[in-house]
C-alpha cells in the first residue's frame, strides 16, 4: 500500500486492529499479572496499543505530529481529574493522620450491622451525591470510611465498594449539579431540568433494583463489635470533633465549589484537626529529633501526610490497616494509567478509528428500539476506547443526534440514553478515569467489584428495554422513511 499525501478514510478492518490489540493486551496482562496489572503491565498494554493505532493512522496519511498532538490534546482533558486524585490521595492521609477515617468506622460499627450495610451504604451515597451532584467527592470521603466499616465487619469488599459505587453513580447522573448531567443535557440540546426530569424515571428504577439486590446480599448473623469499638477508643481517642472535615468538605460541594478544591481544603482542614486534637500522633508521625521546634515538627508531620499518607502505629491491627494509608504519590499508578489510556484515546479518535466503527451501526439500526441499542453499545465502546466518560457523552451523542432527528424523536430520548449509559458504565472499565479512580481509592480492583456495581450496568438495560417496549419515547415529528437513515 502506498502511504496516501492526505487524511483517508480507514477500512473496518484497520479501525478494529488497535481496539483488538488492546482488549488482547489487556486481557494478557491480567491473566500474567492479575489485579496487580493495574501497577505497570496494563499502562504497557495501553501504550503499544497507542503505537499500533499511531502506525495504522500514519499509513492512512496522517502526519506523526498531528497524531502526537491529539494524544497531548486529549491527556489534557484529564488534567482536572488528575489533580482531584491528588486532593484524595492527600485527603486520605491527613483523614488518616487527624482520626477521621477511624471515627467513620467507629460510628459506623455503632450503627450500621452487616445484615444490612449494603443496603445502607448504597442509600446514602446515593442521597449525598445526589446533593452534591459528584460521585467521586463521594467516594473520595464517605465511600472510604464505608470500606473501613466494611473490612472491620469481615465484610465482603468487592460488594461494599460495589454498593458505594451504585449510590455515587445514582447522584453524579441525576443531580442537576453534576458535570456529567449538565453535558449530556447539553450534547443533546436539552434544558437542564427536562433532562433531569426524564432521567430520573430511569435512575430511580435502577437504584431500585441496585437496593434490593443490595438488600438481598446482607450477610445474616451476629456481630458484636464491642471488642473492636473499645479497641479503637483506646487508641484513638475518637470524638465528633474528628468529622470537621467530613463537613467542610460537603459543605463546600454544596456551595458548588469545584471538586479539587473542596477535597484539598477537606485535605487541610484534616491536617489542621490533626494538630489540635492529636499533637502527639503528629509529633510521632513527624519523626524528628529534639531540636526541631514543635511548629515545624507539625508541620512537616501534616506534610508529610499530605505528600506520602499515614501510618499508624497505635498497636491495634485492624485500624493501623485500616490508617496506613493515602498521601499524593498513592495515586501515581492511577494517574499513570490515565495519561496512558488519554493517549490512545485521542489517537484513535484523531485517526477515525470511532466514526469507522460507529457509522455502519447508525445504519443497521431500523427501529427506534434499535437505535437507542446501538448509541448504548456505541456509548460503552467509547468508555473503553478512549477512556473518559466525557468524550463518551458527547462523541456518540452528537454523532447520533441526526439519527434521533430523523426518526422525529424528541432530544430528550437521546440525552437520557446518554446519561444513562457514559457515566455509569465509565466506572466499569480499569483504564477507563472513572473506573481507575474507584480502584485506586476504596482499595478494591474494578475486576472484583464490578459485577456488584449494580447501577451501572442495571441502567443501560432499562434504557434500552423501555425504548424496545415504547415506553418515554417521545416525538416530535413523524419518523422519516427508512431509507432516509442511510
Amino acid at each position: 500500500m502506498i502511504r496516501p499525501k492526505q487524511p483517508e478514510p480507514l477500512s473496518l478492518l484497520e479501525a478494529a486492529i488497535p481496539v483488538v490489540a488492546l482488549i488482547a493486551l489487556v486481557g494478557l496482562s491480567y491473566f500474567l499479572f492479575g489485579d496487580a496489572g493495574a501497577g505497570g503491565p496494563n499502562q504497557v498494554a495501553l501504550v503499544v496499543a497507542t503505537m499500533i493505532a499511531v502506525l495504522i493512522g500514519w499509513r492512512r496519511g496522517h502526519a506523526v505530529d498531528s497524531l502526537g498532538k491529539a494524544a497531548s490534546d486529549s491527556v489534557a482533558t484529564g488534567i482536572g481529574a488528575i489533580f482531584i486524585l491528588f486532593a484524595v490521595g492527600a485527603l486520605i492521609g491527613t483523614w488518616a493522620l487527624s482520626g477521621t477515617l477511624v471515627a467513620m468506622v467507629y460510628y459506623g460499627l455503632q450503627l450500621l450491622s452487616p445484615n444490612y450495610f449494603y443496603f445502607t451504604a448504597c442509600a446514602i451515597s446515593a442521597v449525598v451525591a445526589f446533593s452534591i451532584g459528584s460521585s467521586w467527592t463521594v467516594v473520595g470521603t464517605i465511600g472510604v470510611g464505608f470500606m473501613g466499616i466494611a473490612v472491620s465487619m469481615e465484610l465482603n469488599p468487592a460488594i461494599a465498594a460495589g454498593a458505594i459505587i451504585s449510590g455515587a453513580y445514582f447522584g453524579d447522573k441525576s443531580s442537576p449539579l453534576s458535570d456529567s448531567a449538565n453535558l449530556s443535557a447539553a450534547a443533546a440540546g436539552v434544558p437542564l431540568y427536562t433532562h433531569i426530569r426524564e432521567t430520573l424515571i430511569t435512575s430511580i428504577a435502577s437504584l431500585a433494583i441496585s437496593l434490593a439486590v443490595f438488600f438481598f446480599l446482607g450477610q445474616p448473623g451476629d456481630f458484636d463489635s464491642t471488642e473492636k469499638m473499645a479497641a479503637i477508643q483506646n487508641s484513638f481517642g475518637v470524638t465528633l470533633w474528628m468529622f470537621v472535615p467530613l463537613v467542610v468538605v460537603i459543605g463546600l460541594a454544596l456551595l458548588k465549589f469545584p471538586p479539587f478544591t473542596s477535597i484539598f481544603l477537606g485535605a487541610i482542614a484534616g491536617g489542621v484537626l490533626a494538630v489540635l486534637i492529636a499533637p502527639d500522633r503528629v509529633l510521632r508521625f513527624a519523626d524528628v529529633g529534639p531540636d526541631m521546634p514543635t511548629a515545624l515538627a507539625m508541620l512537616k508531620g501534616v506534610w508529610r501526610a499530605l505528600a506520602s499518607g499515614y501510618t499508624s502505629t497505635s498497636g491495634f491491627q485492624p485500624m493501623d490497616q485500616l490508617a496506613s494509608r493515602g498521601g499524593m504519590d498513592s495515586m501515581l499508578n492511577t494517574i499513570w494509567l490515565i495519561v496512558s489510556a488519554l493517549a490512545f484515546g485521542g489517537v484513535v479518535e484523531k485517526a477515525g478509528v470511532l466514526d469507522r466503527l460507529i457509522t455502519p451501526i447508525i445504519n443497521r439500526a431500523k427501529s427506534d428500539g434499535a437505535l437507542v441499542a446501538s448509541l448504548v453499545s456505541s456509548i460503552i465502546a467509547t468508555n473503553i476506547i478512549t477512556a473518559d466518560q466525557y468524550i463518551a457523552i458527547v462523541l456518540p451523542g452528537r454523532m447520533f443526534k441526526g439519527a434521533f432527528e430523523k426518526r422525529g424523536l424528541a432530544p430528550v430520548v437521546l440525552s437520557r440514553a446518554v446519561g444513562d449509559t457514559a457515566t455509569p458504565t465509565s466506572a466499569l472499565i480499569p483504564w477507563n478515569s472513572c473506573g481507575a479512580y474507584m480502584a485506586a481509592t476504596l482499595g478494591v480492583a474494578t475486576w472484583s467489584y464490578a459485577p456488584y456495581a449494580i447501577f451501572s450496568f442495571v441502567s443501560p438495560i432499562i434504557t434500552v428495554a423501555i425504548a424496545y417496549a415504547g415506553i418515554r419515547m417521545m416525538h416530535t415529528a413523524p419518523p422519516a422513511p427508512a431509507n432516509t437513515l442511510h
